[in-house]
């Protein structure tokens, strides 16, 4: 049988947890996730962080990776418009005119 989505990407994950890596390359974990689905993910994610290991993921929700990261950088067409801390790049003119579609200025 086919599980759901929101199953793989928890299997997918505790198949790169169990290998005890001290990087984590997490590549659009949260695509195609309901919000519920996301919210039993991210606490995983949190989890690995208080153990000291380090994280990179690729994502395009940017809600939920702006609660668990300590640091972003945004890309926007291949070219780095943010770089900082969580709510330093909220407040970042060009993430909101790229992402939200909103003017800067």
């Amino acid at each position: 049988s086919v599980l759901p989505q929101g199953y793989l990407k928890r299997l997918e994950l505790a198949k790169a947890i169990a290998l005890q890596p001290d990087l984590l390359i997490l590549d659009e974990l949260f695509s195609g996730l309901s919000l519920a689905e996301v919210a039993s993910i991210v606490p995983i994610i949190e989890k690995l962080r208080m153990e000291g290991k380090t994280i990179i993921m690729i994502e395009h929700r940017l809600k939920e990776l702006f609660r668990i990261a300590d640091r972003i950088m945004v890309l926007n067409f291949g070219e780095k418009i943010a770089d900082g801390k969580a709510s330093e790049v909220m407040e970042s003119e060009e993430v909101k005119k790229a992402y939200l579609g909103t003017e800067a200025g």
